[in-house]
């Protein structure tokens, strides 16, 4: 598991969603939660709102999907199965813009 791979994350009964992991190697590797963000798990059919990206076939999902940056989740290692890409480093960008206005740490 790295910082910016995309599993399937299943929790409280839910379907599996993608997520998308955040952090450092070590703290991957070392803590049993790890930093994740929301996807949809449905195609998206409407364009992103301004605190978020859509990932699509490059990132290594099956079709355009809504990632939600504004809200950073703590999750269990053993909740998150099947590896189903890395987030392409251009949306990498996008993503750690929006979170960090999602935040309020722009302009610190």
């Amino acid at each position: 598991m790295k910082p910016w791979d995309i599993y399937s994350w299943e929790f409280q009964g839910f379907e599996a969603h993608p997520a998308v992991v955040l952090g450092t190697e070590t703290r991957l590797a070392n803590k049993p939660k790890v930093n994740v963000l929301f996807c949809s798990s449905k195609r998206a059919t409407r364009t992103a709102e301004p605190l978020e990206v859509v990932l699509d076939t490059a990132d290594g999902l099956d079709w355009e999907t809504l990632c939600k940056c504004d809200l950073i989740f703590a999750a269990p290692k053993e909740q998150l199965s099947r590896k189903r890409g890395s987030v392409t480093h251009e949306r990498r960008r996008q993503i750690a813009e929006r979170v960090i206005r999602a935040l309020g740490l722009a302009g610190l």
